[in-house]
């Protein structure tokens, strides 16, 4: 089978589909990847696989531009005979569903979050939401499709909002890590939390990541004298209407608030590096951040919001706080300052869940069979998916 997966970055690709990219490749199948231009192309190509930049600008809106780019992704499917086409982030889905429904092409679209335009109160997230919402319902429908969710609370929001028809509906928890990769062993080369805890937040540079709640937080933490060091691990994204602009990053670091380290390439190290990992998001689909320090057995810190509590059960393999309440992130900072024993068993248990429910063969093999339900119904007698025997995923509920 050709399979093609698209997204609104070659960074997503290489970073959170390349391990599905490759079981593709393995079990014989042929993937092609498609996304904006971007230096991960090129990544992606040494590997061996097939990438090819789409004429996709993230943040424009006009009508000509979009249609052309529909137009351009139902000529490549047809060109490249692909049987079906996996698309990830809400733009993207609507895109290449719309082209792929218009080819006659069987369709998975993956919604990670709801994005800007339903997390934001901006006056263009809230012009743009009943449009998308159109949008959504129109691509998302219709028969030789499935849509991926990575938590119950977005699971609801559609069946509520009417967004597609919950018998196509999948719940796949994220888009998996390698716990072998990220893993206690890390931790072995750490320094002393007793001389300065070292906390990072990990994640693009947006504000519904909370980075203002993170950077009070440390204002608090600082006015208190206490020894922990606050790290921001990230760019910003300038595709992305929520990102904060590079000078008040540069300003908050020149303040002592923070340590800025940019884009970190080697996560492995830097978590092997830290005593915890804080994301204070809005809302999410399913933080990959959060799952890979987990892995590592670090203890974490989030919000109690769609995705976050999906990854940390509050008081068991993490610390859950409100959203956008830095008090209560500097309270949770310092209790895991304070109390050794704590960050220990909550390590230990984050590791236990992220082997038992996110481990990335985990979410693979969903994934296949996701394919292999699509499939099955649609293509030749004589084309097989060979996936291993994959089990269906229930729909509506996590098979994890």
């Amino acid at each position: 089978m050709k399979i093609l997966l698209f997204a609104n970055t070659d960074w997503y690709l290489y970073n959170f589909r390349r391990s599905l990219a490759q079981a593709l490749r393995e079990a014989g199948h042929e993937v092609l990847l498609v996304s904006p231009p971007g230096p991960y192309g090129a990544l992606l190509q040494d590997l061996g696989f097939r990438w090819m930049a789409a004429p996709m600008q993230r943040r424009s809106l006009n009508p000509l531009r979009e249609l052309a780019l529909v137009l351009w992704l139902r000529r490549l499917i047809c060109r490249e005979q692909v049987d079906l086409v996996h698309s990830f982030t809400i733009k993207c889905a609507v895109y290449g569903s719309l082209a792929a429904r218009s080819a006659g092409r069987v369709r998975v679209n993956a919604v990670a979050g709801m994005g800007y335009v339903f997390t934001s109160n901006d006056l263009l997230a809230r012009c743009l939401r009943p449009v998308v919402r159109g949008l959504l319902r129109l691509g998302l429908g219709g028969a030789g499709s499935r849509v991926v969710l990575q938590n119950p609370d977005d699971v609801a929001l559609f069946e509520r909002a009417g967004l597609v028809d919950a018998a196509r509906v999948r719940l796949i928890p994220g888009s998996g890590v390698n716990c072998q990769r990220f893993s206690p062993a890390l931790l072995a080369g750490q320094p002393d939390p007793a001389d300065v805890l070292r906390v990072v937040l990990p994640a693009r540079l947006l504000w519904d990541k909370g980075l203002a709640e993170f950077v009070e937080a440390a204002r608090l933490l600082k006015a208190e004298a206490r020894k922990v060091q606050c790290l921001l691990a990230g760019d910003p994204d300038p595709g992305n209407p929520a990102a904060v602009p590079e000078a008040t990053v540069r300003a908050w670091a020149e303040a002592g608030l923070v340590q800025w380290l940019g884009h970190v390439d080697d996560m492995p190290a830097l978590l092997g590096s830290v005593h915890v990992v804080a994301l204070p998001s809005y809302r999410e689909g399913l933080p990959k951040g959060l799952i890979e320090a987990g892995g590592c057995g670090l203890p974490l810190i989030t919000t109690n919001v769609p995705g976050c509590r999906e990854v940390v059960s509050d008081g068991v393999d993490g610390l859950l706080v409100p959203a956008r309440n830095p008090r209560a992130l500097a309270d949770a900072i310092a209790r895991l300052q304070d109390e050794p024993v704590l960050r220990q068993r909550l390590g230990q248990a984050a590791r236990a869940k992220a082997l038992a429910q996110f481990d990335e063969r985990l979410v693979i093999e969903r994934t296949m069979a996701v394919y292999a339900e699509l499939l099955g119904d649609h293509v030749q007698p004589n084309a097989q998916l060979s996936v291993g025997a994959p089990k269906a995923v229930s729909q509506g509920a996590s098979t994890s």
